[in-house]
């Protein structure tokens, strides 16, 4: 029987498009609150402030829980492990829903940033192994394209929903579609190869890795730069562009347009250079935020440089997941978890850092001043990562080079 080959231009197996779908539905649960705050501050007596303590837990949950997870659950088919985290996070939100006290919301909401990490980290080796090494950051793009949805349709709908059913009814709405989630990608999820067994002790081995490292510090910096600014476009748009309130939801869709740009396009190139095409979506996250501090005294320029901001930025995910997993061959379900929490630890680095420099003299262009900064700092990391990777290439060179010919007849 022929075995087919999967070629980087094939189509990519109908699992990867359906984890598009997870991912879609975890990412509006991080954004959805910024659309339910004061809803949310209302119902239960509380400054805007703290429910804003919601989206901060959500990205520790998510920092904290993808590695434990991982590891938790390291046993666990991957199938089993997807429906299982998909059912924990239906099961959050329907307490969320219920909830009578902030207190036990906000647990609620901790709860569902852990199972949104487990299922992302398994969720990634789910998608390359099914897509095959020769497609695995594009099977990674197509995946993080349900980020970009989540910010062109899930938040604008569920703050709609939130509108007409109140917070409570876009959280149960939430839950139904995890639950119908679930039942599909248990559905058509490949089982794990027979005979499969994971060690823990060869996934915690993998990660003395100093490359990997090297990618995560990079990743932290350079993401935490990119979403740190994206945190505080509004005030950007609103005070400096001079942008009406009402349509800056309409620039968070051009960045959502951005994004699915990026996380489709730039998964071809990363397939066969992964490095080089994370340095260079590094080095082009870093011309934009600078471009960015200028072109954003005018409405129509700011646009055009957030649009490209959105096509960096989520451009680096796939590519930086990709190439954590070849680092860590032997570890890629850890590899994955640990290149969630990067980039959530970079998110929460950049957001706090930046959101102080609204308050000083750089005023609204302060988070992207601080997100350039960050950038050029995580190229350090990236340049030594391209120096370890070209090293042992240059050593089999000489190798072959100097090595004893066969005497010709």
């Amino acid at each position: 029987m022929a075995v087919a080959v999967r070629t980087p231009r094939s189509t990519l197996p109908p699992v990867v498009p359906l984890l598009a779908l997870g991912a879609f539905l975890m990412c509006t649960t991080e954004f959805v609150i910024a659309g339910l705050l004061p809803q949310m501050a209302g119902d239960f007596g509380v400054r805007p402030s703290r429910v804003g303590l919601l989206i901060t837990a959500f990205a520790l949950g998510m920092i904290v829980g993808a590695p434990v997870m991982a590891l938790a659950t390291l046993r666990l088919p991957k199938r089993a492990t997807l429906v299982l985290a998909l059912a924990t996070f239906a099961a959050g939100h329907v307490v969320a829903a219920l909830s009578g006290s902030f207190e036990l919301l906000f647990s609620a909401r901790v709860l569902t940033a852990v199972a949104t990490g487990a299922f992302w980290s398994v969720a990634s080796v789910v998608a390359t192994r099914a897509a095959g090494p020769d497609a695995s950051s594009r099977a990674l793009g197509v995946m993080g394209s349900g980020v970009a949805f989540a910010t062109v349709l899930g938040v604008p709908l569920g703050s709609l929903a939130g509108d007409h059913l109140g917070w409570r009814g876009t959280f149960w709405a939430l839950a139904a579609l995890a639950v119908v989630a679930a039942v599909v990608i248990g559905r058509f999820t490949p089982g794990d190869a027979s005979g499969t067994t994971v060690s823990v002790r060869s996934e915690l081995r993998a990660l003395r890795s100093v490359r990997l490292w090297l990618l995560l510090g990079a990743t932290v910096l350079v993401m935490g730069g990119c979403m740190g600014t994206f945190s505080f476009i509004s005030p950007l748009l609103t005070e400096r562009s001079g942008i009406r309130a009402g349509l800056v939801p309409l620039v968070f869709v051009c960045f959502g347009v951005g994004s699915m740009i990026g996380t489709n396009g730039v998964g071809r190139f990363a397939d066969r250079r992964p490095i080089a095409t994370l340095v260079a979506c590094a080095l082009a996250a870093g011309v934009v935020l600078v471009l960015l501090v200028p072109l954003s005294a005018n409405p129509v320029t700011a646009v055009l440089v957030i649009t490209c901001l959105g096509g960096v930025t989520m451009a680096i995910p796939p590519v930086a997941t990709g190439l954590s997993l070849r680092l860590a061959d032997s570890a890629p379900t850890l590899a994955a978890a640990f290149a969630v929490s990067a980039f959530n630890g970079g998110i929460a680095a950049g957001s706090s850092i930046g959101g102080h420099t609204l308050d000083t003299s750089l005023g609204a262009t302060g988070p992207a001043i601080v997100g350039a900064v960050m950038v050029a700092l995580g190229l350090i990391p990236l340049a030594a990562l391209a120096t370890r990777h070209a090293k042992p290439s240059r050593e089999r060179h000489r190798f072959h080079a100097c090595a004893p010919q066969p005497a010709r007849a």
